[in-house]
């Protein structure tokens, strides 16, 4: 057994304990974490809103150094520096495709932390289970057991605190925008909500170099730094009439490619109507089961199309390691985003991105 400590959900509430990790089994790693982000599906899960067996652990933006390999695990090595992102089964045709973020099992292996193997490695406080393995890695403690498929590996001089939230927010933002809408230079681009992943979308549209990039918020400050990184106009969606914005900047055109993080139907529907002929609306976001975008039929029947994404359709081994050889590069600011946290300031963290004070916060151990 490896000592540590982490961040133990229970009663809707995280309490930094004293527990114990098992040796990784068939296909894991044990991780020696040295940062993880924090994302709004943490806070999803601490809301009661995403089940989640408790008392367990969850994060899932890790970044560290392997500590030890279970059985069957090749593509890794002790010393190995590593970001943590999803896990997948790796055999059905979603991941046989390259697209494992529409896995046939994701949702049971990544948010509830189910479908492991009975070698799996455990983790206990005071002798009794606590649950782990979200997102196949449970990153809100000193170590983590995680997949060999949740794993990327990195350069030996990469910045691991700054990386970490390449995982999930990063990702997913700037992966719907480069994999999904993949603007060109002709197009219209609109964001909707500029906090991790809405900025990480206007990241990689600005790398496009569209015709223009609205970024949408209703902060000043968040949508300062959405100039900083790449937007060439901001509305301000609780004093401006975004329509008619959007329909200025356009010259009536409407926008080509809109990007939805809010995961509000409100938001989502003013996107369908403020989308050009053969627009695209792309949605992320987990609102509470049973939401529903209402849709005008007349209006999409001029080739509109509403359209979902995960994790932003990424094979993580395959953007990850692009992503950090931009952010080496000086070309992704992710320090912009960020600002950092011990374990014992995990609560005020998230009450901090709770309260859009910090965008990304990132805890250190």
């Amino acid at each position: 057994m490896t000592a540590g400590r982490a961040a133990v959900l229970q009663d809707g509430a995280l309490r930094v304990e004293d527990v114990e990790y098992g040796a990784p089994g068939h296909g894991e790693v044990l991780v020696r974490l040295v940062a993880t982000g924090l994302c709004h599906t943490d806070l999803g899960v601490i809301a009661g809103g995403i089940p989640f067996p408790t008392p367990g652990i969850i994060g899932h933006e890790g970044a560290g150094i392997v500590e030890q390999v279970g059985a069957g695990v090749d593509s890794v090595a002790p010393g190995d520096k590593v970001l943590l992102s999803f896990t997948s089964c790796g055999a059905c045709s979603g991941c046989a495709g390259g697209h494992p973020a529409y896995c046939e099992t994701w949702q049971v292996r990544n948010l509830f932390g189910m479908m492991r193997d009975d070698d799996s490695g455990t983790i206990t406080h005071e002798g009794l289970p606590v649950a782990g393995h979200f997102f196949g890695q449970s990153s809100f403690g000193t170590y983590a057991i995680a997949d060999e498929r949740s794993l990327v590996a990195v350069d030996a001089d990469a910045d691991l605190t700054a990386l970490a939230p390449l995982g999930c927010g990063i990702l997913t933002g700037f992966g719907s925008m480069w994999n999904v809408l993949d603007p060109s230079p002709a197009d219209t681009v609109a964001v909707y909500g500029s906090g991790a992943v809405g900025l990480s979308a206007i990241m990689a549209a600005a790398h496009r170099d569209p015709a223009a990039l609205v970024a949408i918020d209703l902060v000043d400050e968040r949508l300062t730094l959405a100039r900083r990184l790449g937007a060439t106009h901001t509305i301000n969606a609780g004093t401006e009439d975004v329509a008619a914005r959007l329909a200025e900047i356009t010259g009536g055109h409407g926008v080509d490619l809109s990007f939805d993080t809010t995961a509000s139907p409100r938001v989502a529907r003013g996107a369908l109507d403020a989308a050009a002929i053969r627009g695209t609306v792309l949605v992320c976001g987990a609102p509470p089961p049973g939401t529903e975008i209402p849709v005008d039929i007349q209006g999409i029947l001029t080739g509109k199309v509403l359209r979902g994404v995960t994790m932003g359709d990424t094979l993580p081994q395959q953007l990850i390691p692009e992503l950090a050889r931009l952010h080496a590069e000086g070309r992704l600011p992710l320090e912009l985003l960020e600002k950092t946290y011990t374990l014992d300031e995990i609560e005020q963290a998230v009450a901090d991105m709770h309260h859009g004070v910090t965008v990304k916060p990132v805890i250190v151990y």
